[in-house]
């Protein structure tokens, strides 16, 4: 199963050890799920993850954010993206993670934001749009027994 996670996801996932966005990350270092990666997302990580109040809230380095942007990198399922839908989101950043769903044939786009996904022009039904309580929810049901 391919997923698109959603900055937020990544941000909250390096913030604590628990909770659900954590358990999607150890989901992907366990290869239990693909991650869909694109330049453009991966760029949007590193933009977000980097910035000094974002390091000093992780209590991160910048060299521990470049060591997981390389794991996505290397693991994730790297797709490119040869032609723009433009969904129209509300927050023009949220476009690409929709894209790169698309492109990868990701079943869901997993992020803390649902409604910033609501209301596209283009809409997409294959693609789920679900918290990581969600997902993780769904996931246990259908694997942990």
């Amino acid at each position: 199963m391919t997923v698109v996670l959603d900055t937020n996801v990544v941000y909250q996932a390096l913030r604590s050890g628990r909770g659900a966005s954590h358990y999607i990350l150890s989901l992907f270092r366990d290869r239990l799920i693909n991650v869909a990666i694109s330049v453009e997302v991966l760029l949007e990580y590193e933009s977000v993850l980097t910035r000094p109040s974002t390091l000093n809230d992780l209590r991160l380095q910048k060299g521990d954010i470049q060591a997981v942007l390389g794991y996505f990198a290397y693991f994730g399922k790297q797709t490119e993206i040869h032609y723009r839908l433009r969904p129209n989101l509300p927050d023009e950043r949220d476009n690409i993670f929709v894209e790169l769903a698309f492109a990868s044939e990701s079943k869901f786009i997993i992020t803390n934001n649902v409604r910033d996904y609501k209301k596209p022009q283009l809409k997409f039904h294959q693609i789920q749009i679900v918290t990581p309580a969600e997902f993780v929810r769904d996931w246990r049901k259908k694997h942990e027994k």
